[in-house]
């Protein structure tokens, strides 16, 4: 059996008995060679030769019309057309995420990659991040960007298109510099409170140390925990000397070799701290490696309500077949009655 055909808003339960359709036309040609049982017979045909030549009457025609017209109107009723449409609606998974993304000057420095091609820390980031929210359409998702402060991108939300054109203005400079993790997570935490999630997550990547804010890093974890959130930290760049792009004194981009350091001891800790774990981003495949299976532990879960509203149309269409094929007795046995 085949599966129904949809166009549109017309489904077609039944679309293999359509083929049906194509006997009409051998039908209506077998009518015009194969007459009915004589009324009156002739010792003679020939003078009646001449009238089988001739061409049906206007009135045959019609007549017949009327019996194939309604012939196909059953066919397509027999399989089952509808008219409607399918709604499904889904309810948010009870998952909400916040991204928490280092912004400070560090970020420039280019030993990242994207397709291939070097590139920032900071426009790697954004890179996977962006992949990491279209693959979770069902969680409220966050974004916090921090330097010497901590900005807000946008709250956890649904309309992840919204959150992706946010997330295009993103860049080093647009807050003080500085590396606020602390505030960062404070910042963080207090968004994912204002929803009554089953689960919440902070996701918080940093090339650096702590170096500003009020709140030390792990004041803010001990908080986080208590909130019920779990973070996932990551520490991101490459050990050593790193090219990073400055401009001289003729406005011209060039690169210098510099070094950054990343307390790791501390984003260990405040993983630890809230039930979360710890990674190491030394390039842009791990990054990408990490969010991945960042996304395969914190799996959401959706419900999905389908409702169909269809209408049949097939109540329609037997009422018009027999009416063309009352229409058809009553021609025939009327205004265009036969000789018995």
């Amino acid at each position: 059996m085949t599966q129904p055909f949809q166009f549109g808003g017309l489904t077609i339960v039944y679309p293999w008995v359509l083929f049906f359709l194509l006997a009409l036309p051998i039908l209506s040609f077998l009518k015009g060679r194969v007459g009915g049982r004589a009324a009156v017979r002739f010792s003679s045909t020939k003078i009646l030769t001449s009238l089988g030549q001739k061409r049906r009457t206007r009135a045959g025609n019609l007549l017949e019309a009327l019996l194939l017209l309604a012939l196909a109107l059953l066919i397509l009723a027999a399989a089952r057309p509808q008219w409607g449409k399918s709604i499904s609606h889904i309810r948010a998974s009870g998952v909400d995420i916040m991204l928490a993304l280092d912004i400070s000057g560090s970020m420039k420095a280019e030993d990242m990659s994207i397709d291939g091609r070097r590139a920032s820390r900071v426009d790697a980031v954004k890179a996977v991040t962006q992949t990491f929210i279209s693959k979770r359409p069902n969680d409220r998702i966050g974004v916090i960007a921090f330097a010497g402060r901590p900005y807000l991108v946008s709250p956890p939300t649904l309309d992840h298109d919204w959150l992706m054109a946010n997330m295009d203005r993103v860049r080093v400079g647009i807050v003080e510099d500085s590396t606020a993790i602390g505030s960062a997570i404070a910042a963080a935490a207090r968004r994912l409170r204002a929803h009554g999630a089953k689960s919440k997550i902070l996701v918080l990547l940093t090339d650096g140390a702590n170096n500003a804010g009020r709140i030390s890093p792990l004041t803010a974890a001990e908080a986080a925990k208590a909130l019920g959130i779990k973070i996932y930290t990551i520490g991101a760049g490459s050990n050593g000397r790193v090219p990073y792009p400055v401009q001289d004194n003729f406005g011209k981009t060039v690169y210098e070799s510099a070094q950054f350091m990343t307390d790791l001891p501390t984003l260990e800790k405040i993983a630890e701290v809230t039930g979360g774990h710890f990674f190491r981003a030394a390039d842009g495949q791990s990054l990408i490696k990490i969010f991945r299976e960042i996304d395969q532990m914190e799996k959401s879960k959706s419900e999905r309500t389908k409702i169909s509203l269809y209408r049949d149309l097939f109540p329609w269409l037997v009422t018009a077949a027999l009416a063309l094929l009352l229409l058809e007795a009553l021609l025939s046995q009327t205004v265009w009655k036969r000789l018995p």
